[in-house]
């Protein structure tokens, strides 16, 4: 019975480089609706922050626009945002710096 000859095995081009998933933050921005006790009420009662912390958070919103409230894979950012959604706040996400 004839031996089959060694076949050279060539390793596949690469040309896609993939980047580590970067984390996703979001954000919940000021809106002229919702009181600034009401904000720190849903930022404590979703994410379980001190009273301290979420009224830290909400002075970011009111004061400065803005404040990132949370981070971590795509699938537990969008749910977050879809929490906040939920309370009638103003929240989006983006992939973090």
């Amino acid at each position: 019975m004839p031996t089959a000859a060694p076949v050279e095995i060539r390793q596949p081009e690469v040309s896609e480089v993939v980047a580590a998933d970067r984390p996703w933050k979001v954000i919940v921005w000021n809106d002229p609706i919702n009181l600034m006790s009401y904000v720190t009420f849903v930022l404590q009662k979703l994410f379980g922050y001190s009273k301290d912390k979420a009224h830290k958070l909400m002075m970011d919103v009111h004061v400065k626009g803005k404040a990132v409230v949370s981070s971590g894979p795509q699938e537990k950012a969008e749910l977050d945002v879809f929490r906040l959604h939920e309370h009638g706040l103003w929240a989006t996400m983006e992939h973090d710096e």
